[in-house]
């Protein structure tokens, strides 16, 4: 039973620590828009190329690790997921929005891939931005030319072509980075700030990174748009769902509130290895004033120890062994106190009653009253027997 106990206790807190922390245990592979899909519309395989190639990528789940000169590439799965918290921590800082594209279904094996059947409606990616950037959104079956450069920004466009369906996209703050051959902008910039966004997603996810040539090409066009003062790339994951919100349950186990749990923990730990040990029902706590004589005479003789009188009690203590004695001999009460030490010291030469008497008398300290108390005791004791 006790091992059963433990067993479920262990396992509901486990089952806490894992529904905390759950969200960042995602493996990714849900057929997403993002750099852990490895489904045609992830960018899991340009992830895999850059840290391959020394440029030290990063994927991030929370909007409070933007704040670098790192391109930060944000990859929402549609329209409807905001935008404001993270275009507010980036600022003036370089940003690539890549817009979604396919309308992909899940499959059930292998794990992660999905199923691409149409293209997603067009009021569905054009609110990405909104209400902040308007665009409208175009699409037409192209014969795969070559992308075109219109700043110079982007100098290395050697192997971009378009897909076999390419999505260009229109707005009156966009500037035309790169287009396509009927001069339709591909890659665009939003006025002047370091917001860029890309209009066909296929150019960087893993359906575009299977030809080498636009791989090594998308790399480059990342390498262009990245800061000079940058140390690598990052991938934003918190628009598609990995730890934008913080897990309440995340709070017992992190600081502050850590050192509070663990007291807790360590608490019931100590509760449960009482409630093990303890042997028997549990004692009653005890009276702090009894009932009966016994306790009126403890408490009397504790108020006297209090007050430091055992001394002055010698002599009382002599009369009143005095007065027993002569009750256990018969002797008449209005007999004098001398005449009763006479007789008493008769029963016993060897040990005069008179001498006990007068040692507890003139006892001046609590040893030396309770030594010849006990003595005096112990003849009355003797003398009955």
């Amino acid at each position: 039973m006790l091992l059963l106990a433990g067993l479920g206790v262990l396992a509901f807190v486990l089952s806490l620590i894992l529904g905390a922390y759950a969200p960042d245990l995602k493996s990714g592979k849900d057929g997403g828009t993002h750099g852990l899909s490895n489904a045609a519309v992830g960018f899991s395989g340009i992830v895999q190329l850059a840290e391959a190639t020394g440029r030290r990528p990063r994927l991030v789940r929370t909007t409070r690790d933007l704040e670098g000169e790192e391109l930060v590439v944000v990859s929402p799965p549609n329209g409807a997921v905001p935008l404001g918290d993270i275009l507010d921590a980036r600022g003036a800082r370089t940003s690539l929005i890549v817009l979604p594209k396919w309308e992909a279904k899940a499959r059930r094996s292998p794990k992660g891939w999905v199923s691409v059947d149409a293209v997603l409606p067009a009021d569905r990616i054009t609110n990405v931005l909104a209400p902040r950037h308007k665009i409208s959104i175009a699409r037409r079956r192209s014969d795969r030319q070559a992308l075109q450069s219109r700043s110079p920004l982007v100098q290395s466009v050697d192997g971009l072509r378009e897909p076999r369906i390419v999505q260009t996209m229109a707005g009156p703050t966009l500037q035309p980075i790169l287009v396509d051959s009927g001069g339709a902008t591909v890659l665009g910039r939003i006025g002047e700030s370091g917001l860029y966004v890309l209009a066909d997603p296929d150019l960087l996810n893993n359906h575009g990174m299977a030809e080498k040539a636009q791989a090594l090409a998308a790399l480059h066009l990342l390498d262009d748009l990245n800061s000079t003062d940058a140390d690598g790339l990052v991938f934003d994951l918190s628009a598609n769902g990995f730890g934008a919100t913080r897990n309440p349950l995340q709070l017992l186990f992190g600081p502050p509130f850590l050192g509070v749990t663990l007291i807790i923990f360590v608490a019931l730990l100590l509760a449960g290895w009482q409630a093990i040990v303890r042997f028997g029902a549990p004692r009653l706590p005890e009276r702090a004033i009894g009932f009966g004589s016994a306790a009126l005479v403890e408490n009397s003789a504790a108020l006297i120890r209090k007050a430091g009188r055992e001394i002055a009690l010698g002599s009382r203590y002599a009369d009143l062994a005095r007065t027993q004695a002569a009750a256990l001999f018969h002797l008449s009460t209005q007999t004098a106190p001398e005449e009763v030490e006479e007789t008493l010291d008769r029963l016993r030469p060897d040990q005069p009653f008179s001498a006990l008497t007068r040692a507890v008398a003139e006892a001046r300290t609590r040893h030396e009253l309770t030594v010849a108390a006990q003595a005096l005791n112990r003849w009355l004791q003797e003398a009955t027997t």
